[in-house]
Parts: structure tokens; sequence; C-alpha cells
């Protein structure tokens, strides 16, 4: 069901980004959309990626690591509520050792999320990690 992502699985997960996205980041301007789907390919290159297939083997959702850090975590909006996300976030802490994550403070269905699974908040920033005006609360799991 996870297995390690390869380059030709990017325009996959880059329509699996933009479909969880567009669900979820309502307070991302027209612009800043734009902005971070095109430096999704770059952001790829600085995490180990892994991807959740589905039975038929068509990806469902994904997950991005650096150190202990949950960079990335996506499901595709049509397969959100079926337990994708619990099944990556699982991976992540229990096979790759992560313990962090920094999250949208606007992105309340995630912070909820990862609340729910054990995740307590540590600190905050008023911008992202490219500087634009959207809060990040950064969270852990003890």
């Amino acid at each position: 069901m996870i297995y390690p992502a390869s380059k030709q699985d990017y325009p996959v997960l880059i329509d699996v980004w933009e479909s969880a996205v567009k669900a979820t980041h309502d307070f991302l301007s027209k612009e800043d959309f734009e902005f971070y789907k095109s430096h999704i390919p770059i952001y790829f290159q600085h995490v180990s990626l892994y991807i959740y297939k589905n039975e038929e083997g068509v990806i469902k959702g994904f997950l991005g690591i650096e150190d202990d850090s949950i960079e990335m975590l996506f499901v595709d909006n049509a397969s959100r509520g079926s337990g994708i996300g619990k099944i990556l976030l699982d991976y992540a802490v229990n096979k790759l050792n992560a313990r962090r994550v920094d999250v949208n403070e606007q992105n309340t269905q995630a912070l909820n999320f990862y609340y729910h699974l054990g995740f307590k908040e540590v600190g905050r920033d008023e911008y992202d990690g490219e500087g634009k005006g959207y809060p990040i609360l950064h969270l852990e799991k003890h």
C-alpha cells in the first residue's frame, strides 16, 4: 500500500496535491495557489516521498519526510475520510520516526486531524516557509 515514490509519479502527486489543497486551503489566494503548485516539484526534491496506492494500484495519497518532520501529507479529495491519511501518518510516525509537522493555522481540517491523532502545538510563526502571510503552527507528537 505504501511505496517509495519515483519521479514518474510526480504528475499524479501534483494532481493529488491540487485536489487536496483546493478542498482544504480555501484561504490561499489564486496567485499563491499557482505559486505553490509550480514549486511542488522543487519541494519533492528535498524530501523522502512515499505514495499510498489503493488495491487497483492508483495513487490516492502521499507523504514527504525530512529528518523527523512530516513536510507533506496529502490525500486525494475524493478519498478523504477513508483512512488513507491515518495510514500515511501511522507509517510516518511508526516506520520513519517522524514526530513533527507544520500546519497552516487556517487549515482547521488538518489541525483537527493531527490533534485527534496525538499531536500538540509547540510553536507558531506568523509567516510560512516562503515568507507569505499564512501563519504556521508547529506540532509535535510526544
